[in-house]
């Protein structure tokens, strides 16, 4: 496991700027196992050092100049901090558009003792969301989902009723004469007696239950989004590492993990900015990339402490994957 290096000095102003975030409270947990595992990380640092495999035989073919060569030689420090999202689809839509801000606006820390430091004025260079899920191993995701949420959060209210452009039956004149035809039989068929015989039954017609997902500000996105991150290349990395408890998954669940993915994935996508290389760093990647994991209750299978390594592990990973040329 990587050591855990607080921040004490300061923040270097060319690190490498990471978000981390843990869900609160809600059911069972008193806290959160995601909250659990992301918070003994905040305000502290990692180094690392490109991987092997960026440079190709045709890159390193390519001339490399000495501000390059530099660039390349020198560790790259990483700059952690978390931050502890409630479990309500309210606070997903008022937390996570600011966590993707020119420069981020993050909510107060709910703990004195853990202060959030001042982002970066550029915005955050990655940013990893955890959740918990069933007993099971840890489980990285790779598409989030617009639509389709239909249980209750932590609150105990449902995400935002949505109105789809298309009313799958009501734009279908094939299907809504099927529906309509259905009404007349059950209008023929006898209902109950009285004093002058049968009568028609009573016809009753099911509402369909309303889609529920992100609507104002999100129409242009589509239904389902990727990360940009190569999670298979990552899950080979950390088997390689000695962490085999980890998979990839297309399906993030539909609850407020899955809502919490889609809508950062979205936000990233809606605040782009250029990159430049090889200078002291002064923007960050062109899109924020984002990433979401699934951990499992404490000690089912995994500790807390191995979570946390794991999410160092990713960290490292994906940021010197960016400190390349």
């Amino acid at each position: 496991m990587p050591p855990i290096v607080q921040a004490t000095d300061g923040i270097d102003p060319n690190a490498l700027r990471v978000l981390i975030t843990g869900f609160g409270p809600f059911g069972k947990y008193k806290e959160n196992p995601s909250w659990l595992a992301v918070k003994p990380l905040h305000n502290t640092i990692l180094y690392t050092d490109p991987p092997k495999d960026l440079l190709t035989p045709s890159d390193q073919a390519a001339m490399i100049t000495d501000e390059m060569e530099e660039f390349l030689r020198r560790p790259q420090q990483i700059h952690i901090t978390v931050l502890e999202v409630p479990v309500s689809y309210q606070a997903v839509l008022s937390t996570v558009p600011g966590l993707h801000a020119r420069p981020p606006i993050l909510p107060p820390s709910n703990d004195p003792s853990m202060p959030i430091p001042p982002p970066p004025a550029n915005g955050y260079d990655f940013i990893f969301h955890v959740g918990v899920a069933g007993r099971g191993p840890l489980r990285i995701e790779r598409i989030g989902h617009k639509n389709g949420y239909r249980m209750k959060d932590g609150d105990g209210e449902y995400a935002p009723i949505v109105h789809l452009p298309k009313d799958p039956i009501r734009d279908n004149p094939d299907a809504e004469l099927e529906r309509m035809e259905r009404m007349l039989v059950g209008a023929s068929l006898p209902g109950p007696s009285g004093p002058e015989g049968p009568g028609p039954a009573e016809v009753m017609e099911i509402p369909a239950v309303p889609n529920r997902g992100f609507g104002k500000g999100y129409e242009n996105f589509p239904d389902e989004l990727s990360t940009e991150i190569d999670v298979p290349k990552l899950i080979v990395h950390l088997k390689e590492n000695g962490i085999d408890q980890v998979y990839s998954s297309m399906d993030a669940g539909h609850y407020l993990c899955d809502y919490m993915f889609y809508c950062s994935l979205a936000e990233s996508r809606r605040n782009v900015t250029p990159q430049e290389k090889f200078k002291e760093r002064s923007t960050p990647p062109k899109t924020t990339p984002v990433l979401f994991m699934h951990c499992p209750p404490v000690d089912q299978p995994l500790s807390t402490e191995q979570v946390t390594d794991a999410i160092q592990r990713i960290t490292l990973w994906v940021c010197g994957r960016q400190h390349q040329p």
